[in-house]
Protein backbone atom coordinates (compact mmCIF):
# COMPACT_ATOMS: atom_id res chain seq x y z
CA UNK A 1 0.00 0.00 0.00
CA UNK A 2 1.07 3.69 -0.19
CA UNK A 3 1.95 5.42 2.69
CA UNK A 4 1.75 8.88 3.83
CA UNK A 5 -1.68 9.75 2.06
CA UNK A 6 -5.56 9.07 3.52
CA UNK A 7 -9.02 10.46 2.18
CA UNK A 8 -10.91 13.13 3.83
CA UNK A 9 -14.27 12.72 3.23
CA UNK A 10 -17.16 14.84 2.77
CA UNK A 11 -19.42 14.15 5.48
CA UNK A 12 -22.34 16.01 5.07
CA UNK A 13 -24.62 17.68 7.15
CA UNK A 14 -25.73 16.94 11.00
CA UNK A 15 -28.07 14.66 9.78
CA UNK A 16 -25.85 11.84 9.52
CA UNK A 17 -25.91 11.98 5.74
CA UNK A 18 -23.53 9.81 4.26
CA UNK A 19 -20.36 11.11 2.32
CA UNK A 20 -20.31 10.46 -1.49
CA UNK A 21 -17.70 8.12 -1.79
CA UNK A 22 -16.78 8.29 -5.45
CA UNK A 23 -16.63 11.92 -5.41
CA UNK A 24 -14.26 11.29 -2.10
CA UNK A 25 -12.39 9.03 -3.71
CA UNK A 26 -11.66 10.91 -6.52
CA UNK A 27 -10.80 13.68 -4.54
CA UNK A 28 -7.82 11.79 -3.01
CA UNK A 29 -6.33 10.28 -5.82
CA UNK A 30 -6.59 13.33 -8.65
CA UNK A 31 -3.16 14.47 -9.43
CA UNK A 32 -1.40 11.82 -8.01
CA UNK A 33 -0.52 9.76 -11.18
CA UNK A 34 -1.03 6.30 -9.66
CA UNK A 35 -0.75 3.80 -12.03
CA UNK A 36 -3.75 0.82 -12.52
CA UNK A 37 -2.62 -1.87 -14.53
CA UNK A 38 -5.47 -2.63 -16.84
CA UNK A 39 -5.49 -5.96 -18.75
CA UNK A 40 -8.15 -6.04 -21.24
CA UNK A 41 -7.72 -3.29 -23.52
CA UNK A 42 -9.44 -5.39 -26.03
CA UNK A 43 -12.73 -4.47 -25.02
CA UNK A 44 -13.93 -0.82 -26.23
CA UNK A 45 -14.95 -0.14 -22.60
CA UNK A 46 -11.80 -0.66 -21.31
CA UNK A 47 -10.41 1.99 -23.56
CA UNK A 48 -12.63 4.52 -23.15
CA UNK A 49 -12.52 4.28 -19.27
CA UNK A 50 -8.59 4.72 -19.76
CA UNK A 51 -8.97 7.75 -21.65
CA UNK A 52 -11.79 9.50 -19.25
CA UNK A 53 -9.36 8.33 -16.14
CA UNK A 54 -6.11 10.14 -17.61
CA UNK A 55 -8.15 12.96 -18.80
CA UNK A 56 -9.59 13.70 -15.01
CA UNK A 57 -6.32 13.63 -13.98
CA UNK A 58 -7.29 10.65 -12.08
CA UNK A 59 -4.86 7.91 -13.11
CA UNK A 60 -2.22 6.19 -15.31
CA UNK A 61 -3.60 3.92 -17.21
CA UNK A 62 -1.13 1.19 -18.45
CA UNK A 63 -3.12 -0.59 -20.86
CA UNK A 64 -1.61 -4.65 -21.45
CA UNK A 65 -1.58 -5.66 -24.75
CA UNK A 66 0.04 -5.14 -27.90
CA UNK A 67 0.78 -1.05 -28.85
CA UNK A 68 -0.41 -2.01 -32.45
CA UNK A 69 -3.47 -4.18 -31.87
CA UNK A 70 -4.34 -1.40 -28.55
CA UNK A 71 -3.59 1.87 -31.01
CA UNK A 72 -5.77 0.01 -33.15
CA UNK A 73 -9.02 -0.95 -31.50
CA UNK A 74 -8.96 3.12 -30.03
CA UNK A 75 -8.83 4.58 -33.49
CA UNK A 76 -11.69 2.37 -34.57
CA UNK A 77 -13.73 3.45 -31.75
CA UNK A 78 -12.66 7.21 -31.70
CA UNK A 79 -11.13 7.32 -28.27
CA UNK A 80 -7.81 9.03 -27.65
CA UNK A 81 -5.61 7.52 -24.93
CA UNK A 82 -3.24 10.44 -24.13
CA UNK A 83 -1.60 10.02 -21.18
CA UNK A 84 -2.48 6.28 -20.66
CA UNK A 85 1.07 3.95 -20.98
CA UNK A 86 0.79 0.99 -23.14
CA UNK A 87 2.93 -2.23 -21.71
CA UNK A 88 3.14 -5.53 -24.11
CA UNK A 89 4.47 -8.60 -21.84
CA UNK A 90 5.85 -10.70 -24.85
CA UNK A 91 9.00 -7.80 -24.92
CA UNK A 92 8.34 -5.88 -22.25
CA UNK A 93 11.98 -4.65 -20.53
CA UNK A 94 11.06 -5.54 -16.73
CA UNK A 95 9.54 -9.47 -17.83
CA UNK A 96 12.65 -11.04 -16.71
CA UNK A 97 12.48 -8.82 -13.20
CA UNK A 98 8.94 -9.94 -13.00
CA UNK A 99 9.31 -14.00 -13.50
CA UNK A 100 12.32 -13.52 -10.99
CA UNK A 101 10.08 -11.82 -8.25
CA UNK A 102 7.50 -14.76 -9.32
CA UNK A 103 9.94 -17.76 -9.03
CA UNK A 104 10.99 -16.86 -5.80
CA UNK A 105 9.68 -19.48 -2.94
CA UNK A 106 8.32 -21.83 -5.68
CA UNK A 107 10.75 -24.41 -6.37
CA UNK A 108 8.59 -26.12 -9.06
CA UNK A 109 8.29 -23.10 -10.98
CA UNK A 110 11.56 -22.36 -13.39
CA UNK A 111 12.47 -19.06 -15.02
CA UNK A 112 10.50 -20.09 -18.47
CA UNK A 113 7.64 -21.10 -16.85
CA UNK A 114 7.01 -17.31 -15.32
CA UNK A 115 7.74 -16.23 -18.44
CA UNK A 116 5.19 -17.86 -20.52
CA UNK A 117 2.96 -17.00 -17.70
CA UNK A 118 3.47 -13.18 -17.86
CA UNK A 119 3.05 -12.94 -21.21
CA UNK A 120 -0.53 -13.39 -20.24
CA UNK A 121 -2.26 -10.23 -19.73
CA UNK A 122 -4.20 -10.32 -16.25
CA UNK A 123 -1.10 -12.25 -14.95
CA UNK A 124 1.81 -9.27 -15.96
CA UNK A 125 -0.65 -7.16 -14.73
CA UNK A 126 -0.73 -8.99 -11.67
CA UNK A 127 3.25 -8.96 -11.42
CA UNK A 128 3.26 -5.55 -12.24
CA UNK A 129 1.29 -4.40 -9.11
CA UNK A 130 3.31 -6.97 -7.08
CA UNK A 131 6.31 -5.32 -8.04
CA UNK A 132 4.90 -2.25 -7.38
CA UNK A 133 4.84 -0.30 -10.99
CA UNK A 134 1.46 0.17 -10.56
CA UNK A 135 -1.15 0.89 -7.19
CA UNK A 136 -3.49 -1.42 -8.46
CA UNK A 137 -4.65 -4.15 -10.92
CA UNK A 138 -8.55 -3.72 -12.70
CA UNK A 139 -10.13 -6.21 -14.73
CA UNK A 140 -12.97 -8.87 -15.45
CA UNK A 141 -14.70 -7.16 -18.36
CA UNK A 142 -13.66 -10.18 -20.09
CA UNK A 143 -12.11 -12.62 -17.75
CA UNK A 144 -14.57 -13.99 -15.87
CA UNK A 145 -13.97 -13.88 -11.64
CA UNK A 146 -12.11 -17.25 -11.20
CA UNK A 147 -9.25 -16.44 -13.95
CA UNK A 148 -9.28 -12.64 -11.85
CA UNK A 149 -8.37 -14.17 -8.52
CA UNK A 150 -6.16 -17.15 -10.16
CA UNK A 151 -4.11 -14.09 -11.47
CA UNK A 152 -4.06 -12.21 -7.96
CA UNK A 153 -3.65 -15.15 -6.10
CA UNK A 154 -0.24 -16.53 -8.33
CA UNK A 155 1.45 -12.91 -8.46
CA UNK A 156 0.06 -10.75 -5.84
CA UNK A 157 -0.77 -12.95 -3.30
CA UNK A 158 -2.89 -12.35 -0.21
CA UNK A 159 -2.37 -10.52 2.58
CA UNK A 160 -0.76 -11.74 6.08
CA UNK A 161 -3.15 -13.34 8.05
CA UNK A 162 -5.84 -14.06 5.48
CA UNK A 163 -6.29 -17.12 4.08
CA UNK A 164 -9.57 -16.74 1.72
CA UNK A 165 -9.71 -14.54 -1.20
CA UNK A 166 -13.27 -13.23 -1.02
CA UNK A 167 -15.37 -10.08 -2.14
CA UNK A 168 -17.13 -7.15 -1.15
CA UNK A 169 -19.82 -4.41 -2.78
CA UNK A 170 -19.98 -1.30 -1.75
CA UNK A 171 -23.20 -0.37 -1.40
CA UNK A 172 -24.88 3.74 -1.83
CA UNK A 173 -28.36 3.06 0.18
CA UNK A 174 -30.78 6.25 -0.35
CA UNK A 175 -32.22 7.32 3.04
CA UNK A 176 -35.56 8.78 3.52
CA UNK A 177 -34.26 11.95 4.52
CA UNK A 178 -32.97 12.87 1.16
CA UNK A 179 -29.15 11.82 2.08
CA UNK A 180 -27.42 7.91 1.39
CA UNK A 181 -25.83 5.72 3.96
CA UNK A 182 -22.61 3.43 2.63
CA UNK A 183 -22.52 -0.32 3.33
CA UNK A 184 -20.18 -3.12 3.05
CA UNK A 185 -21.52 -6.10 1.49
CA UNK A 186 -20.08 -9.28 1.47
CA UNK A 187 -19.44 -11.91 -0.34
CA UNK A 188 -21.44 -11.47 -2.96
CA UNK A 189 -19.71 -12.58 -5.45
CA UNK A 190 -16.69 -15.82 -4.92
CA UNK A 191 -17.06 -17.97 -1.59
CA UNK A 192 -20.59 -19.62 -2.50
CA UNK A 193 -20.64 -21.75 1.18
CA UNK A 194 -18.27 -20.59 2.89
CA UNK A 195 -16.97 -22.29 6.43
CA UNK A 196 -16.95 -20.69 9.71
CA UNK A 197 -13.21 -20.28 9.62
CA UNK A 198 -14.22 -18.61 6.18
CA UNK A 199 -17.22 -16.51 7.31
CA UNK A 200 -14.68 -15.29 9.75
CA UNK A 201 -12.11 -14.13 7.17
CA UNK A 202 -14.55 -12.52 5.19
CA UNK A 203 -15.45 -10.62 8.43
CA UNK A 204 -12.35 -9.92 9.00
CA UNK A 205 -11.05 -8.83 5.77
CA UNK A 206 -14.21 -6.60 5.12
CA UNK A 207 -13.93 -4.91 8.21
CA UNK A 208 -10.38 -3.79 7.42
CA UNK A 209 -12.42 -2.61 3.62
CA UNK A 210 -14.56 -0.34 5.49
CA UNK A 211 -11.93 1.40 7.40
CA UNK A 212 -10.56 2.11 4.54
CA UNK A 213 -13.43 3.37 2.39
CA UNK A 214 -16.06 4.53 5.20
CA UNK A 215 -15.76 7.48 8.02
CA UNK A 216 -17.21 5.30 10.46
CA UNK A 217 -15.52 2.55 12.08
CA UNK A 218 -16.43 -0.37 11.33
CA UNK A 219 -19.64 -2.56 13.02
CA UNK A 220 -19.89 -5.91 11.47
CA UNK A 221 -22.92 -8.04 11.50
CA UNK A 222 -22.94 -11.71 10.51
CA UNK A 223 -26.30 -12.05 9.16
CA UNK A 224 -28.79 -15.20 9.37
CA UNK A 225 -32.66 -15.97 9.97
CA UNK A 226 -32.14 -15.76 13.52
CA UNK A 227 -31.53 -13.29 15.88
CA UNK A 228 -29.52 -13.87 19.00
CA UNK A 229 -31.10 -17.76 19.45
CA UNK A 230 -34.47 -16.80 18.08
CA UNK A 231 -33.83 -19.92 15.94
CA UNK A 232 -32.09 -22.70 15.87
CA UNK A 233 -30.31 -24.96 12.90
CA UNK A 234 -27.12 -25.93 11.89
CA UNK A 235 -27.01 -22.94 9.10
CA UNK A 236 -27.41 -20.85 12.77
CA UNK A 237 -24.52 -22.84 14.50
CA UNK A 238 -22.13 -21.78 11.28
CA UNK A 239 -22.54 -18.08 12.16
CA UNK A 240 -21.95 -18.42 15.17
CA UNK A 241 -18.70 -20.70 14.83
CA UNK A 242 -17.57 -17.84 12.09
CA UNK A 243 -18.35 -15.65 15.08
CA UNK A 244 -16.12 -17.38 17.67
CA UNK A 245 -13.46 -17.76 15.15
CA UNK A 246 -13.57 -13.55 14.11
CA UNK A 247 -13.58 -12.61 17.67
CA UNK A 248 -10.34 -14.88 18.33
CA UNK A 249 -8.88 -13.28 14.88
CA UNK A 250 -9.54 -9.53 16.10
CA UNK A 251 -10.67 -8.74 19.24
CA UNK A 252 -10.42 -5.33 18.94
CA UNK A 253 -13.54 -5.78 16.28
CA UNK A 254 -17.19 -4.06 17.13
CA UNK A 255 -18.50 -7.83 15.72
CA UNK A 256 -22.24 -9.18 16.21
CA UNK A 257 -23.78 -12.33 15.48
CA UNK A 258 -26.05 -14.01 14.55
CA UNK A 259 -28.50 -10.91 13.54
CA UNK A 260 -31.43 -10.76 11.19
CA UNK A 261 -31.17 -8.24 8.80
CA UNK A 262 -33.83 -5.78 9.90
CA UNK A 263 -31.89 -6.09 13.55
CA UNK A 264 -28.95 -5.42 12.32
CA UNK A 265 -29.53 -1.84 10.36
CA UNK A 266 -32.85 -0.99 11.85
CA UNK A 267 -32.40 0.50 15.98
CA UNK A 268 -36.31 0.39 16.35
CA UNK A 269 -36.12 -3.46 15.18
CA UNK A 270 -32.63 -3.85 16.81
CA UNK A 271 -34.27 -2.75 20.18
CA UNK A 272 -36.81 -5.12 19.93
CA UNK A 273 -35.02 -8.15 19.29
CA UNK A 274 -31.54 -7.42 20.91
CA UNK A 275 -31.29 -7.16 24.63
CA UNK A 276 -28.70 -5.34 26.51
CA UNK A 277 -26.38 -2.86 24.94
CA UNK A 278 -25.02 -3.30 21.04
CA UNK A 279 -22.55 -1.79 19.25
CA UNK A 280 -23.50 -3.81 15.92
CA UNK A 281 -27.03 -4.23 16.27
CA UNK A 282 -28.82 -1.87 14.52
CA UNK A 283 -26.00 0.27 13.66
CA UNK A 284 -24.06 -2.01 11.16
CA UNK A 285 -22.41 -0.98 8.08
CA UNK A 286 -20.75 -3.96 7.53
CA UNK A 287 -22.80 -6.85 6.55
CA UNK A 288 -21.54 -10.08 6.34
CA UNK A 289 -24.05 -12.72 4.45
CA UNK A 290 -24.13 -16.90 5.37
CA UNK A 291 -23.40 -17.22 1.97
CA UNK A 292 -23.26 -16.77 -1.47
CA UNK A 293 -27.40 -17.11 -2.24
CA UNK A 294 -28.17 -14.60 0.30
CA UNK A 295 -25.16 -12.22 -0.56
CA UNK A 296 -25.58 -12.16 -4.17
CA UNK A 297 -29.34 -11.89 -3.85
CA UNK A 298 -29.54 -9.55 -1.45
CA UNK A 299 -27.38 -6.54 -3.43
CA UNK A 300 -29.07 -7.21 -6.42
CA UNK A 301 -32.14 -6.69 -4.96
CA UNK A 302 -31.65 -3.17 -3.18
CA UNK A 303 -29.62 -2.36 -5.96
CA UNK A 304 -32.71 -2.70 -8.20
CA UNK A 305 -35.71 -2.62 -5.73
CA UNK A 306 -33.96 -0.48 -3.17
CA UNK A 307 -32.60 2.56 -5.75
CA UNK A 308 -29.19 1.81 -4.03
CA UNK A 309 -26.00 2.17 -5.98
CA UNK A 310 -23.64 -1.07 -6.35
CA UNK A 311 -20.01 -0.30 -6.61
CA UNK A 312 -18.16 -3.04 -7.49
CA UNK A 313 -17.11 -6.13 -6.26
CA UNK A 314 -13.92 -5.39 -5.16
CA UNK A 315 -11.53 -8.22 -4.18
CA UNK A 316 -10.02 -8.21 -1.10
CA UNK A 317 -7.44 -10.03 1.66
CA UNK A 318 -4.84 -9.51 -1.47
CA UNK A 319 -1.57 -8.20 -0.56
CA UNK A 320 -2.10 -4.97 -2.71
CA UNK A 321 -5.63 -3.63 -4.25
CA UNK A 322 -7.38 -5.89 -7.09
CA UNK A 323 -10.72 -5.22 -8.53
CA UNK A 324 -13.14 -7.69 -10.39
CA UNK A 325 -14.75 -6.44 -12.39
CA UNK A 326 -18.92 -7.06 -13.79
CA UNK A 327 -18.46 -8.20 -17.50
CA UNK A 328 -21.13 -6.24 -17.78
CA UNK A 329 -19.69 -3.17 -16.51
CA UNK A 330 -20.35 0.21 -18.07
CA UNK A 331 -17.78 2.38 -18.51
CA UNK A 332 -18.96 4.49 -15.70
CA UNK A 333 -18.97 1.51 -13.19
CA UNK A 334 -15.31 0.67 -14.48
CA UNK A 335 -14.60 4.87 -13.84
CA UNK A 336 -15.60 4.54 -10.47
CA UNK A 337 -13.99 0.70 -9.67
CA UNK A 338 -10.86 2.23 -10.39
CA UNK A 339 -11.48 5.48 -8.39
CA UNK A 340 -12.19 3.70 -5.57
CA UNK A 341 -10.13 1.15 -5.97
CA UNK A 342 -6.67 3.37 -6.19
CA UNK A 343 -8.36 5.32 -3.08
CA UNK A 344 -8.07 1.85 -1.28
CA UNK A 345 -4.34 1.81 -2.23
CA UNK A 346 -3.68 5.01 -0.48
CA UNK A 347 -4.71 3.52 3.31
Amino acid sequence: MLQGASITWNVGDTKGRALDIVEASKAAIRGRGLRVALPEPEDERILRAAARLSEAGLARPVLIGKAADVATRAAAAGVKLDGCEVRDPASDAALAAYAAHLTAGREKMTSGMAERMLRRPLYFAGAMTAAGDSAAMVAGVANPTKRVIEAGLMTIGLAPGITTPSSFFLMIVPERDGGQRPYIFADCAINADPSPDELAAIAVASADSARSLLRDEPRVALLSFSTHGSATHPRVDKVLAALAAAKALRPDLAIEGELQGDAAVTPAVAAKKVRGESAVAGRANVLIFPDLDSGNIAYKLVQHLGGATAIGPFLQGFAKPISDLSRGATVDDIVATVTVTLARSLS
